[in-house]
Order: C-alpha cells, then sequence, then structure tokens
C-alpha cells in the first residue's frame, strides 16, 4: 500500500529534525556549538509552538531543522511542519517514546494533506522518513484522509451512488459482504423514510449495509447519515446556508472510515455498517411540509420541516441496526446547526444513554486529544416534537435543537441498547496548522481507539 502524501521510507541524504518544546529547547540551546547559538538567536527562534528554523552548513546547505511544539502528545502540534519546513527529507533526530511519535507521524500526515483532485497545492510537502511497516498510526491516518476526501468532493461526484462504489471497494478489499436497498425497492424492504427524502433526486436513494466479521464476535453497527446534498428541500435554505451542504454526508464519510479501520485493525466484532445515502432535493416528488411519514419502526412522522432530513433517513436505518441484535449502536451525523451554536466547530455533540460508553468515548478523547463534550438527552424535551396527527414531529421548537433531534434519533433505538450519537460538524472553516480549511475527521480517532478497548484484538 503506498505511503500517504508526506512521507517517504526513503532515508539517504535525510536532514536531521529535532523536536522541542520551548521549556525544552533551552536545554537543547546551551549543548550546541556557539555559532548554532547564534543563528538560533538571530532568527528569534525560541521553540515556541508552531515555531520552525532550519540551520546551515558552512557552504549554505540545510544541515538540520528544528520544530516548536507545545504537547508531544497532541497530533495537531507537528501540523505545520510539512509546509513550514523546506521540501526535502527529514529524519527525526529527537528521542521520542512510541506514543509521542506516533502523535508525530499523524500530526505530520494530516499536516501534510492538501485535496488535490481539481486543483494541485503550490508546492509539495516535506518529506518524514518512516518505516516500511504498516502501522495502526498509518491505518488511522489513511481513515482521517478518507473522511476528508469524501467531505470535500462536490455532490456531482460524490452522491449516492459514489458512496455505494467506495463501500463495495472497502468491502472487497476486506472480505466483507455488502447489500444495497435502492429506489423503489426501499419501499417494498420497509425503509420508507429514506425513500420519502431521496426520492425527488435524480439520483435513487438507497440503503447502503456493509457486513463483516465472524458470527461468534459481538455485534457492533456504526450507522452514518449520508445527505450527499441538502438543499433543504421545499424549506429550502438561504444560499450561504446552502454553500457547503456537499458536507451533509460527514456523518456516512466518517462511518465508512471507522468501519474500514476497524476491518483493517481486525477488531473481534461482527461489524454491521448502514450508510442511508440520499440527495434531499427540490422537485414534484419531494416530500413536502406537513406530510406523515411511515418508518420502518411504525412510527408516523409529520413533517414539521424538509430541512429536518437527516434524522428522518437515520430512523429507518437505526431501526434495522437494532434488528441486528449489536452489542451497542454509534452514529455519526451532521445533523444540527444548534450543535455548532453551543460547541462551535471543533467539539462534536455526543449523546448516549449509556454512561460507561460515554465515558469511554470521553476518555479516549482526552487521551487521544480528539476531544468531544457529551451533551444531555432531556427527555422531557420531547414535548417539543409533538404533532396533532402523527405520533411525532421530526422538528418543531427552535429550542434545544440538538437536544431535540438526539431525542428523535433515540425515539428508534431499542429499549436499554447501548447507543451513542455523536453531532459532527465534519468540517474545518479555517486554514490552521494540521487543520486545511475543508472537510475534517472529529471523534473518528477516539471512538476506534474506545472500540479497541472494548474489543481488544
Amino acid at each position: 500500500m503506498s505511503l500517504p502524501d508526506g512521507f517517504t521510507t526513503t532515508a539517504h541524504d535525510a536532514t536531521p529534525l529535532y523536536v522541542v518544546t520551548r521549556l525544552g529547547y533551552v536545554d537543547w540551546r546551551t549543548r550546541q556549538p556557539a555559532p548554532v547559538r547564534a543563528w538560533l538567536d538571530a532568527q528569534g527562534f525560541d521553540g515556541s509552538p508552531g515555531s520552525a528554523v532550519t540551520l546551515p552548513t558552512p557552504d549554505g546547505a540545510i544541515a538540520a531543522g528544528l520544530i516548536g511544539v507545545e504537547d508531544l502528545l497532541d497530533p495537531y502540534a507537528y501540523g505545520h511542519a510539512p509546509f513550514a519546513l523546506p521540501a526535502c527529507r527529514w529524519a527525526l533526530a529527537t528521542s521520542l517514546d512510541d506514543t509521542e511519535r506516533a502523535a508525530l507521524e499523524l500530526g505530520w500526515g494530516l499536516g501534510a494533506y492538501r485535496f488535490s483532485r481539481y486543483k494541485s497545492p503550490l508546492r509539495p510537502a516535506s518529506q518524514l522518513v518512516v518505516d516500511e511497516a504498516a502501522s495502526e498510526t498509518r491505518d488511522i491516518l489513511r481513515a482521517s484522509l478518507r473522511v476528508r476526501d469524501m467531505v470535500n468532493t462536490p455532490t456531482e461526484h460524490m452522491g449516492p451512488d459514489q458512496i455505494e462504489q467506495l463501500a463495495r471497494e472497502i468491502a472487497q478489499a476486506h472480505g466483507a459482504t455488502l447489500e444495497v436497498v435502492a429506489g423503489d425497492d426501499l419501499l417494498t424492504r420497509n425503509f420508507p423514510a429514506i425513500h420519502a427524502v431521496g426520492r425527488a433526486s435524480h439520483r435513487a436513494p438507497r440503503l447502503i449495509g456493509l457486513h463483516w466479521g465472524k458470527d461468534s464476535d459481538p455485534c457492533v453497527a456504526i450507522v452514518g447519515k449520508g445527505v450527499c446534498f441538502d438543499s433543504g428541500g421545499l424549506d429550502i435554505k438561504p444560499a450561504d446556508g446552502m454553500r457547503n451542504m456537499k458536507k451533509d454526508m460527514g456523518g456516512a464519510a466518517h462511518a465508512l472510515a471507522l468501519a474500514e479501520l476497524v476491518m483493517a485493525r481486525k477488531l473481534p466484532v461482527r461489524l454491521s455498517l448502514l450508510i442511508p445515502a440520499v440527495e434531499n432535493s427540490i422537485g414534484p416528488e419531494a416530500f413536502r411540509p406537513g406530510e406523515v411519514v411511515s418508518t420502518r419502526k411504525g412510527i408516523m412522522v409529520e413533517i414539521d420541516n424538509t430541512d429536518a432530513e437527516g434524522r428522518v433517513i437515520l430512523a429507518d436505518a437505526l431501526t434495522y441496526a437494532g434488528e441486528q441484535n449489536p452489542e451497542l449502536i454509534l452514529d455519526f451525523a451532521t445533523l444540527t446547526g444548534a450543535a455548532r451554536i453551543a460547541l462551535g466547530p471543533d467539539l462534536p455533540a455526543l449523546f448516549c444513554n449509556d454512561d460507561a460508553l460515554a465515558n469511554d468515548w470521553l476518555a479516549a478523547g482526552e487521551r487521544l486529544r480528539d476531544p468531544l463534550w457529551r451533551m444531555p438527552l432531556w427527555r422531557p424535551y420531547l414535548r417539543y416534537l409533538t404533532s396533532q396527527v402523527a405520533d411525532m414531529a421530526n422538528a418543531g421548537s427552535k429550542m434545544a435543537g440538538a437536544v431535540t433531534a438526539a431525542l428523535y434519533l433515540e425515539r428508534f433505538i431499542p429499549e436499554a441498547r447501548p447507543w451513542a450519537h455523536l453531532d459532527v460538524y465534519a468540517w474545518s472553516d479555517t486554514a490552521r496548522p494540521g487543520r486545511p480549511p475543508g472537510g475534517e475527521a472529529l471523534g473518528l480517532r477516539s471512538a476506534f481507539a474506545m472500540l479497541k478497548d472494548r474489543y481488544p484484538a
């Protein structure tokens, strides 16, 4: 398997690279010859986080490089290096433990990433020398970049059929089976809510199911919202709200990447990945405000707002997930703007009906610098989803929008089944080290670590 951008296995003529913290730099500097100290002082380098400097040879070549970081365990602390340093090969010259080295490698790969399908980068990323052997860190990096690539790709090239094709390729690579229910077959197979949301598009809505693992292993169900473009439907979004709605399949991207990671690392689970993939389009067949939509579970849902479509398709997928008799259910969804208002773009909102599951995921997030924040399943707010003509409405009051969306989803989870829902932004609005603007994986690394802890290989 080829290396991601920013890496090489060729150590010949590689330039030494030193990693320093601001405090550690003081000691490192004192051990250097006087000309090196003078050069560093002239450059104003002090080991500050996000800084980088090169040291010259007497003939003007590059003798070594230094990068400053704040937290040796934070992958993003290294994210500036691939483009802050000259584009050559770099070999780590600082002694780091295995966890710190993994953070460096992951952060380097995240920082080296540029979405290049339609536009070539202005310059190549610097290359870090790594071992040829496959590693868990590299698999985690590939999963993170999978999310970025999928979210960054416009709907023209990342519709329901393309997500299905990606799932098919991943299934074939790992010996999984794939089932797809598409178009009007959704009605005959009892997935009416997915059909209702996607029927107006020229691309058929579908439920993509990937199944992997031994029957004797515990079942884990992973569900991802796959709205490949969200116009808002007949409750149409304004232009600024619609601009980046290619990213509304970010939940599906996270779910597919996590499933691929579980299979690549061969966790001892029976995996059931479910992605309802649709476009929420406007047309003669579009579902309408005030309509009552049936669901696989038999709950009748009044459509209060066609722009609250993600929870509608997830209802069928979560019900089907529960039918697999899983030990736990995880879902990822770019579900509400309310979660972003509450927590901003970097903190996914975690809703969970099981304290042990929630605590495990939160602890993994803290340990891996991949944070999330638990929000309440405040069930009295179910009153905001009351319908006068159906069992419930898909939306309602603007109060506690992220909470009511999670409460809606919970109605489709089997009783007493551990379930966690991550309302994730899947996007970086601004350029930061290791985080170029565009698609972003959030909560993915911590989700895998949580699963790995629960199901050790």
